[in-house]
């Protein structure tokens, strides 16, 4: 089998996976991507609250305070910016972390944001959506949903 049809073929699985996949994880792949999207619009015109700026406001309310609170703690772990480690404020935390992901290689910043998508992901699945699982689909999603949207 030549590389190219491999992967096609694996994208067709992907494809037939997500296809499966019940509404809620759907939606929770839907809000990893959006609001990774929104950090991304964000670091380019910020404004006061960032967790309200970035966390889409036509989602569950629960949702939503979950990923407030997981935020602030994935940006520290992932390591975007040593200074957060001594910061306790949300916003705070944020406000640094999307301060260096502004400065972030050009290489590097689709791998931060692909991880961070999975994670928030993860989240508003309430833990229904494996890593791997996540991973390919959450690629899938982007390329083929949110992209052929936008």
């Amino acid at each position: 089998m030549k590389i190219p049809a491999f992967i096609v073929n694996l994208w067709n699985a992907i494809k037939r996976l997500f296809t499966k996949l019940p509404a809620e994880l759907k939606d929770a792949v839907h809000i990893g991507v959006v609001l990774v999207e929104n950090i991304k619009k964000f670091v380019d015109s910020p404004g006061a609250d960032i967790l309200t700026a970035i966390i889409p406001g036509n989602i569950d309310n629960v949702i939503i305070a979950k990923l407030r609170q997981a935020l602030p703690i994935f940006l520290q772990e992932l390591k975007l910016a040593d200074e957060t480690m001594s910061l306790n404020d949300p916003e705070a935390i944020v406000r640094t972390a999307l301060q260096s992901f502004k400065e972030l290689d050009p290489f590097i910043k689709p791998v931060f944001c692909h991880n961070l998508s999975v994670l928030i992901a993860q989240v508003a699945a309430d833990g229904q959506l494996s890593w791997s699982d996540g991973v390919a689909v959450q690629e899938w999603y982007y390329k083929n949903k949110f992209k052929a949207a936008a």
